[in-house]
């Protein structure tokens, strides 16, 4: 029987669509059977797409108008290739049905959102006459593009943190190579096809497949004026020493906590926190890793988390009802497993969970988790959450803050003066109040502090960050 071929995963250079130097398979996450093959470019390959792209934006007449439109047409696009978008995801990144379509959904949004801000990106007027000797002379502010934009992105989020790159960036009016995992390359490719499609000028996007040495080769380009980043921390650094003056955003690793009050609402909490924890196999920056229920509630939050918990069904993505897939590969599976047993072996309980399946961790919950062991003080990226008692207000904050990472904190309360005393004090980047670590809105500024990094996503705070301000004075004749 003749194997099925597998799916092709081009480079796109220059507005053209080309093989590269070498190829990588890319599995299906949940058979771990290759599924389709992704060109891999050769160093002038990648000296070459940032040429073309700086050609383009120096070519580039698109207005805001029509930077906006072009968004909006390949969001269009996007909606009517759903089905497909779906399908890759579950394939490439292992995602259920429901993680599929909401990244789908999400990544849609995410355009419409950049197009309204290519159209409305503007500067400030600036009262010159405020200040001595300045009468009759007028000033205002203009938002510019930077140049080339290189945008590095994860598995866990392969077309909406995508698009919260590209398409920020191409709203501002800049050029963009981007480099997507090499574990989830094809979500990517379809979105630069539906760009093309939209009317893109050719050049004002390359798509680049490969790990970590294409990552290094771009980091060599000077014509790249920006790098944004999500990934992990140590990899962060590494890119945030090489870039030097350059400009980066960098969204990073996190232990994303919730904290649940002696009077929050069990029954609003604890359904936002299960999916919150599990949703996407717990791969995400944010998923609930450590809850922190105050002592007095421990009881009733363990026994009902424990049920909620074991009834999630998991294991094939495809499957219908399925809630927790894969992670992103075997070797992941085995880590989380690996760091679970030594929890285990450290005293801790578990309350929901088994063995794992392949590259499927059943999702679990686990109890009196020392906080010195890695599920105690990193980030574990899978399908596990930790249940901490705290008596006050100050423990759980200290707690949270304890830690080298701050990216988003929940806070179950309804205690006003509590909630906001809570978020002044929290060292982290976003803090929601009777929502989840997890809860984000794509218009929102989105990114950390402290490890978890710097600068913000959500179009309008993104577009901020890849166009620099350029002051301009007139003084009438």
């Amino acid at each position: 029987m003749t194997a099925p071929a597998l799916r092709p995963c081009r480079l796109l250079l220059g507005g053209q669509w080309q093989d590269g130097c070498d190829t990588s398979a890319v599995l299906d996450k949940y058979s771990q059977q290759p599924w389709a093959l992704a060109q891999v470019p050769s160093r002038d390959q990648v000296a070459a797409s940032v040429a073309a792209a700086e050609t383009a934006f120096r070519a580039s007449r698109l207005d805001a108008h029509e930077r906006g439109a072009i968004l909006d047409r390949a969001a269009a696009i996007l909606e009517r290739r759903r089905d497909e978008l779906v399908a890759t995801m579950q394939a490439e990144a292992g995602f259920t049905q429901h993680d599929a379509a909401n990244e789908a959904r999400r990544g849609v949004i995410t355009l419409r959102l950049s197009a309204e801000e290519a159209r409305r990106c503007g500067g400030d007027f600036v009262p010159m006459e405020g200040a001595p000797g300045q009468a009759g002379r007028i000033g205002f502010t203009l938002r510019v593009p930077l140049g080339v934009v290189c945008a590095i992105t994860p598995f866990n989020a392969p077309l909406n943190t995508v698009v919260h790159k590209v398409g920020p960036a191409l709203a501002a009016g800049n050029a963009v190579v981007l480099k997507p995992s090499l574990h989830t390359p094809m979500t990517a490719c379809i979105l630069a096809e539906a760009l093309l499609e939209a009317g893109l000028p050719a050049g004002l996007l390359s798509v680049l497949h490969g790990g970590a040495q294409v990552a290094q080769w771009l980091l060599d380009e000077p014509l790249v004026r920006f790098y944004a980043f999500t990934g992990s921390t140590e990899v962060g650094r590494a890119i945030q020493q090489r870039a030097g003056l350059r400009r980066t955003q960098m969204e990073l690793g996190s232990i994303a906590h919730c904290i649940v009050c002696d009077d929050a609402d069990l029954d609003q909490a604890l359904p936002k926190i299960v999916n919150a924890a599990y949703r996407k196999a717990g791969q995400v920056c944010t998923s609930v890793q450590v809850l922190l229920v105050h002592r007095s509630r421990m009881p009733e939050a363990e026994q009902r988390l424990a049920q909620m918990v074991a009834a999630l069904s998991f294991g094939d993505p495809r499957a219908p009802g399925t809630v927790v897939g894969p992670v992103i590969t075997q070797a992941a599976a085995e880590r989380i497993e690996g760091w679970i047993a030594q929890a285990m072996a450290r005293g801790a309980r578990r309350l929901a969970g088994g063995a794992r399946q392949g590259s499927v961790v059943p999702p679990t919950l686990l109890a009196d988790v020392a906080a010195d062991t890695p599920l105690g003080c990193q980030e574990v990226f899978g399908p596990v959450m930790c249940l901490v008692p705290f008596d006050t207000m100050d423990q759980a904050i200290e707690r949270v803050n304890s830690t080298p990472y701050g990216l988003a904190t929940g806070v179950f309360t309804n205690r006003l003066g509590d909630a906001l005393a809570a978020a002044r004090r929290l060292e982290v980047g976003g803090v929601h109040i009777n929502e989840t670590s997890s809860s984000r809105v794509d218009l929102m500024p989105y990114g950390g502090s402290k490890d978890s990094g710097f600068g913000r996503e959500g179009p309008h705070h993104a577009v901020r960050e890849m166009s620099e301000e350029r002051m301009v004075t007139l003084l009438a004749p």
